[in-house]
């Protein structure tokens, strides 16, 4: 249990973010599962924008993010 004031603000901010980035975390998987059922060139850029916000706002690593694109990029060239 938090002692502080500061402490129970920081709980309280720390559970709605938590929150918050669950639920990004959830667009960011979703996007990619559905682009993994159907690679296109055109949902391409929608996914790697998805995946750039994430890096941007520190849900996943950089190279993490510029992993997955490099693998989804590879499914659109095989796809051909």
């Amino acid at each position: 249990m938090p002692v502080t004031k500061q402490a129970e603000k920081k709980l309280r901010h720390d559970k709605v973010r938590s929150i918050h980035n669950a639920k990004k975390q959830e667009l960011v998987r979703d996007g990619i599962k559905q682009f993994r059922k159907k690679p296109s060139q055109k949902s391409l850029p929608k996914v790697f924008q998805l995946l750039d916000k994430a890096v941007k706002t520190h849900l996943i690593h950089k190279n993490r993010g510029d992993r997955l694109k490099s693998r989804l990029s590879k499914m659109v060239k095989s796809n051909k």
